[in-house]
C-alpha cells in the first residue's frame, strides 16, 4: 500500500480502539491499543465526545475523523465503535464491529441496552478481549467468542478459565464452607 510516497509494510495491528457509548456520548467501555493517537483519558473522552456528536444522527457505517477510520453501529441506547488508521481497510474493521456487536447480542440474550451492558460489564470485557488483543484481531467469528466466555466453570479445567471464572468458583466453595 502507497500512501503519499511511503511504502507501508502490512501489519497486523489493524485496530487502533474499540468504543461502546450510550445515547449521550459517555463511555460505558472503550479500549485503546494505539498509546500515541490518544495517550491519555482526556484525549480519549473528547474524542469520543467529538465522535458521537458526528454519528450519533449520520445515517452511514463509516467516518474519517482525526486521521482515524471509523466504523459504527447504534442499537437503542447504546453506540458501538471500532477504529482503525486511516488507511486500513473498513471491511476488517466491520467485521471486528459485527463480531462485538453479534458476540453481546449473544451473550446478553438480544437484550442490547445500557443497563443489561452495564449489569454483565465483565463479560462484555471478556469479549472485547476475545475478539482484539493489542489492536490484533484475534477472532471475527461471534459464537467462538461467545463459547469462550461462557460461564461453565463445572467442566472447565482450572488452567482454562478466566480469571473471572476462577473468582466465581472461589466465591462458591467460600460460601458453601461457610454455610456448613
Amino acid at each position: 500500500m502507497v500512501t503519499e510516497g511511503l511504502l507501508l509494510e502490512p501489519t497486523l495491528y489493524t485496530v487502533k480502539g474499540i468504543a461502546i457509548l450510550d445515547n449521550d456520548g459517555n463511555r460505558l467501555l472503550a479500549k485503546y491499543y494505539d498509546k500515541t493517537i490518544f495517550p491519555t483519558a482526556k484525549e480519549q473522552k473528547a474524542f469520543e465526545k467529538n465522535l458521537f456528536s458526528k454519528t450519533h444522527r449520520a445515517n452511514a457505517e463509516v467516518i474519517m475523523l482525526d486521521g482515524l477510520t471509523c466504523v459504527y453501529r447504534s442499537n437503542v441506547d447504546l453506540f458501538f465503535y471500532v477504529m482503525g488508521s486511516s488507511h486500513e481497510n473498513e471491511l476488517i474493521l466491520m467485521s471486528v464491529l459485527n463480531c462485538l456487536y453479534d458476540a453481546v447480542s449473544q451473550i446478553l440474550r438480544k437484550n442490547v441496552e445500557k443497563r443489561v451492558v452495564l449489569d454483565n460489564l465483565d463479560i462484555v470485557m471478556l469479549a472485547m478481549d476475545e475478539i482484539c488483543d493489542g489492536g490484533i484481531i484475534m477472532e471475527a467469528d461471534s459464537s467462538a467468542v461467545v463459547q469462550r466466555v461462557a460461564l461453565r466453570t463445572d467442566d472447565i479445567p482450572l488452567g482454562e478459565q478466566t480469571v473471572a471464572q476462577v473468582l466465581q468458583s472461589a466465591k462458591e466453595q467460600l460460601k458453601w464452607s461457610l454455610l456448613k
